[in-house]
């Protein structure tokens, strides 16, 4: 099975956990049988790795993601990288000459398209690949996975089957509805758009070259920023007339709110948190290494996170991002391909982090033209290379690298050091990369 992840998001719904690097899809928040956390992405990789081990996996997402990607899954998942956001067609369209061009995956080969971020259980995505035979046979040019609804939602778009079995034509597609609207949907036997669907990956490459002048992936990559934004529903899926759907009934939850993210929760609290005396329906995450104390709260969601800190109502969770679009916000922790970072202090001339590196891992040669930088290595063993100078670190030794100096950190065994930059200009721009000596 040939699957095509679509991982995007601003992460403003979830903040302050999410940011414009660290979209909710990477936050570790489900726990695992042995204690630790994993996050959506890393869920969902694993699900279909457990049902299809030989599946190919591709994630297409925006060049901000990247690290984080790495960070979590790997080298053994395919990236298809959107240069500028540009919608879902865009990015599938980008996605299948990736496949067809970079990984030479065949014409008549079936494709699967899902979000990276829904809360299933394995009976998904064996209906994935119930999906992707349906694509193979070819008896419809596209076929899509119906949710079985299980409340009049206005959050999904509705497909109407022409037939009650389980693979039918499609009828007709509606909008998202008002409440009242998909009562009467669902009576009809309508069913929710997941944003699922199948194809043979040379019916999309073809519907691409229809709509866009593009020789291959290379040359759509370097005109993807003059595409046109619009999402595959409206370029492709509402324009074909050979199209069916396939009902699927199992657990499918869009965790898309801090309500319907802490309702999947296996436990109310994540982190430091005590729930004192009079809490009822109370949910608490916490990234900060301090204690949050919660008492005589009722229906309420607390984040903790060096971002900021959250304190709402769950009803009211789903409204937050009118508000977080007001907030200037300084981003305090990201993933990178190599670790993770932390910032721990921010002042007019100076920032403070802290930097975890991976085993085995290693930053970019690189400078920095305004600012100095003082790294103190606190844990781990690891080697630095300074204007092509190798040295052997291990705690409590103190790297100091003046502004121009090309450098880089190689850890030998997990390693953690404080960083603090020093100048009157701190911006993530001021880094030039070079080819190590």
């Amino acid at each position: 099975m040939h699957i095509i992840l679509l991982s995007g998001g601003s992460g403003k719904r979830l903040w302050p956990l999410s940011n414009e690097i660290r979209s909710k899809q990477f936050i570790p928040i489900f726990k695992c049988e042995d204690g630790t956390y994993e996050s959506m992405i890393q869920r969902v990789y694993r699900q279909v790795k457990s049902v299809d081990p030989d599946a190919t996996v591709t994630i297409a997402t925006s060049k901000s993601q990247v690290s984080a990607i790495r960070n979590q899954l790997g080298d053994g998942v395919g990236i298809s990288v959107e240069p500028c956001r540009r919608d879902t067609f865009p990015a599938i369209a980008l996605s299948v000459a990736y496949l067809h061009d970079v990984q030479g995956v065949g014409l008549e080969e079936p494709v699967v398209v899902c979000p990276v971020d829904p809360f299933v259980e394995d009976d998904y995505f064996v209906a994935l690949r119930r999906l992707s035979a349906l694509a193979e046979e070819g008896t419809a040019n596209l076929t899509l996975m119906g949710i079985e609804p299980t409340y009049p939602s206005e959050k999904y778009g509705y497909i109407l089957p022409r037939a009650k079995g389980e693979v039918s034509a499609v009828s007709t597609f509606k909008e998202k509805p008002t409440v009242k609207v998909a009562e009467g949907y669902i009576a009809q036997g309508a069913l929710w758009n997941g944003g699922v669907f199948a194809f043979k990956l040379g019916y999309v490459l073809r519907r691409a070259h229809e709509i866009i002048d593009f020789k291959d992936y290379t040359d759509l990559f370097a005109k993807y920023a003059s595409l046109t934004k619009i999402s595959f529903d409206y370029a492709v899926v509402e324009r074909e007339r050979s199209i069916a759907v396939m009902r699927f009934g199992g657990i499918w939850r869009d965790l898309g709110t801090w309500n319907t993210l802490t309702e999947a929760m296996s436990e109310p609290t994540m982190g430091k948190a005590i729930l004192g005396d009079g809490c009822e329906g109370v949910s608490v995450i916490n990234e900060m290494n301090v204690p949050v104390l919660c008492m005589g709260l009722k229906d309420v969601i607390v984040a903790a996170a060096p971002d900021g800190i959250l304190v709402t109502d769950k009803e009211a969770s789903g409204r937050i991002k009118p508000y977080v679009d007001g907030i200037e916000q300084q981003i305090m922790f990201a993933e990178k391909s190599w670790g993770r970072y932390r910032v721990l202090d921010v002042q007019d001339e100076s920032m403070t982090l802290k930097v975890t590196l991976k085993a085995g891992q290693s930053m970019s040669y690189h400078a920095h033209a305004h600012r100095d930088e003082v790294w103190t290595v606190v844990a781990g063993e690891g080697e630095t290379l300074v204007d092509g100078m190798a040295q052997a670190v291990h705690p409590g030794d103190v790297i100091t690298i003046l502004a121009g100096c090309k450098h880089r950190v190689k850890a030998r065994t997990e390693l953690t050091l404080i960083e603090v930059q020093l100048g009157r200009e701190i911006t993530v721009q001021d880094k030039t990369k070079y080819p190590e000596p």
